[in-house]
């Protein structure tokens, strides 16, 4: 059995997961114009991947006798995510996606951290590869960041 935090920490990941599917969802819907549509695209794609990584935590919170967090007990914390009011400020969406991202990573290295303590090696490989993933969205949207800040 793993510690009470790394059940902690996987629960904040699961429910992280969750709210960043549901605004990337909605940032793809509300997001308009021509410069939109890159963002738009690659929202969407991401969305596939963070439910895969909600599935994944989730069945390792059930494999560790816990289970993932319902509605009830979500907390949204994504402020910068919100969809802009300007429908065409895409820079605003850029920049929550990374904040997003950013968290993910402390979560996961927070994780990595837990688990080692926990001696828990399969929550730890698991987190290594999500914290993979979400350096990858970062990188992506970085240089988004870069390339809409100079247009």
């Amino acid at each position: 059995m793993s510690s009470d935090r790394v059940i902690e920490i996987l629960r904040k990941a699961y429910s992280d997961e969750i709210e960043t599917v549901m605004n990337y969802q909605t940032n793809a819907i509300v997001l308009d114009g021509v410069r939109a549509e890159e963002i738009k695209e690659s929202l969407q794609t991401d969305i596939q991947e963070e439910l895969g990584h909600a599935e994944q935590i989730g069945q390792r919170l059930k494999q560790l006798g816990a289970r993932p967090p319902g509605s009830e007990e979500f907390v949204a914390r994504q402020e910068t995510l919100q969809p802009p009011e300007d429908s065409t400020d895409v820079l605003a969406v850029i920049r929550g996606v990374l904040d997003a991202e950013r968290d993910a990573i402390e979560t996961y290295r927070e994780l990595i951290e837990a688990a080692e303590e926990a001696n828990d090696p399969v929550t730890e490989d698991l987190a290594v590869t999500l914290l993979a993933d979400e350096e990858a969205h970062r990188t992506e949207f970085e240089g988004f960041e870069k390339e809409y800040s100079d247009g």
